[in-house]
Parts: structure tokens; C-alpha cells; sequence
């Protein structure tokens, strides 16, 4: 049976460590927050920074001991990066649209030039232009 070189077995617990950490964080931040808005991004985070840590730890280890390079993690790594992303838009996406076809009171304001245009009519004393 192969030993674990110590530094090899501190450096893998530790990023570890530190993927299940980002992990939690990212749980608690979907516990925590209130709308879904903000509920959707804080597990985005925590998964993607968290699965990076991991298999760089779990990369690190099978290239040690394997002696020789593991990249399949790699792929799993780029995966998640492009997944991740694209999940957290699409669902998004969708729950915008529905809360602004049902006229929800949750949906978050909008960005950009509108923002300014309702300050602008608001200051002016104006009724602020319609953003649908």
C-alpha cells in the first residue's frame, strides 16, 4: 500500500475543505435570501467554486499518486463551468417573464437607461415611462 506524502494529503484536505465551504455558503445563501432572485445566485457561486476546489484537490491527488496526469477532472470542471451559467440565465429568464406576465410584485426592477429615464421623470415630478 502507497503511502500519502504529507504535503500532498494537507494540500488535498485543504482544498477540500475549501470546496465544501464555498458549498455551504452557497446553501445557506438559499436559505437565507428572500426572493428568488436572489436565492438563484448565491448557489451558482457555491457550486462553481466549490466543484473547482474539489477536483483541484482530486486532480492534485490522482496526479500524485497515479503519477501521471489526471485531466479528466478537467472535463468535468468545464462542464460545470458552462452549465452553471447557462442554468442560472434560462431559469432566470423564465421566472421574469412569468412574474411580468402575471404581474407579480417580486419582479426586480430594470437596469440601464430605464433606471435613469424614472429618476430623471421622478425629479422632474413627472409619471416615469412605462419599462414593459
Amino acid at each position: 500500500m502507497t503511502e500519502i506524502p504529507v504535503w500532498l494529503a494537507v494540500l488535498v484536505g485543504l482544498l477540500s475543505v475549501i470546496g465544501a465551504l464555498a458549498t455551504l455558503l452557497g446553501c445557506i445563501g438559499l436559505a437565507r435570501f428572500e426572493s428568488f432572485y436572489e436565492r438563484i445566485h448565491a448557489p451558482t457561486l457555491g457550486t462553481s467554486f466549490g466543484s473547482a476546489a474539489i477536483l483541484a484537490g482530486s486532480i492534485l491527488y490522482f496526479s500524485v499518486m497515479g503519477q501521471r496526469p489526471a485531466v479528466h477532472e478537467v472535463l468535468i470542471l468545464i462542464f460545470v463551468t458552462l452549465t452553471t451559467p447557462v442554468t442560472l440565465m434560462l431559469l432566470a429568464r423564465a421566472s421574469l417573464y412569468r412574474d411580468r406576465a402575471e404581474q407579480n410584485g417580486a419582479v426586480p426592477p430594470s437596469y440601464g437607461q430605464d433606471i435613469v429615464a424614472d429618476m430623471q421623470a421622478e425629479r422632474d415630478g413627472q409619471q416615469a415611462p412605462n419599462n414593459s
